[in-house]
């Protein structure tokens, strides 16, 4: 059965996108059967791996048609250009969606019931959330067995934090007793600056064995790939970000046995 992590943070721009599509990249590189759900409005976990989120009639289903129920999830998966990794695409539709569903019945359940029916077929599936507590983050939380928590070496990096601990806990409460918190991995760390080592310490003392040892570094070569569609490991292999992105993935695999 699959493992099912889903990346989140209500905080915007702390490198959860960058970090769904590079874990799933690296586990797929490590011969995982990975799917990247990208069950963010924004698309751009889609537009990440090179597929123009704009055109909808090229794209075909999404995310969209799951989440309203009017299609399976086997029909929205596609295959990526990369043995082992597959993508299950959102555009911008998918607003519009989590609002029609609002009064629907099975409203937070409804991306579990969409994973379950593929999840034999795969080792590991990332749900890249939108960066906020929102519908669609809930039912990320609620179809996972873990959360991983992106969050950024600045000033502010731990706000908002506590109210989405208190959300996975009631999700824990309500509707999904299994889920777990998979660790906190710190982004755009600077190792020149000493606010990235201070921003660090602090989320070492908060999270104590749930922080990653692995950093993601402040690295232009990370923020370029995006916009060449592919993910770092693929862009420039050698990079500072991409073997980082390597060894997170490392520890990640070695929590998820």
């Amino acid at each position: 059965m699959a493992k099912v992590i889903c990346v989140t943070n209500q905080k915007g721009g702390v490198g959860k996108t960058t970090t769904a599509v590079n874990l799933a990249f690296y586990l797929a590189k490590d011969k995982k059967r990975t799917l990247l759900i990208d069950f963010d409005p924004q698309g751009n976990a889609t537009s990440g791996l090179g597929i123009e989120k704009t055109d909808t009639k090229a794209l075909g289903l999404t995310m969209t048609e799951v989440l309203l129920g009017t299609a399976p999830l086997a029909s929205v998966i596609r295959p990526t250009k990369y043995k082992h990794f597959d993508l299950a695409p959102a555009t911008p539709e998918l607003a519009n969606a989590e609002v029609e569903i609002t009064g629907m019945q099975r409203k937070f359940v409804r991306l579990r019931d969409a994973i379950r029916t593929i999840e034999s077929n795969y080792d590991y599936i990332i749900i890249d959330s939108p960066p906020s507590l929102s519908l669609l983050t809930v039912n990320g939380m609620i179809a996972s067995n873990y959360l991983l928590l992106p969050v950024q070496t600045e000033f502010y990096a731990l706000e908002g934090v506590a109210q989405l601990l208190e959300s996975m806990k009631l999700v824990m409460k309500q509707a999904n007793p299994n889920l777990r918190l998979l660790g906190v991995v710190a982004t755009m760390y600077d190792k020149r600056t000493s606010l990235s080592a201070q921003v660090y310490n602090e989320i070492k003392k908060y999270f104590k064995q749930l922080t990653f040892k692995t950093t993601i570094p402040r690295n232009v070569r990370v923020a370029e790939a995006p916009s060449h569609g592919v993910p770092i490991g693929a862009y420039d292999k050698f990079s500072k970000g991409a073997k980082a992105y390597k060894e997170l993935t490392k520890e990640i695999e070695e929590r998820t046995k």
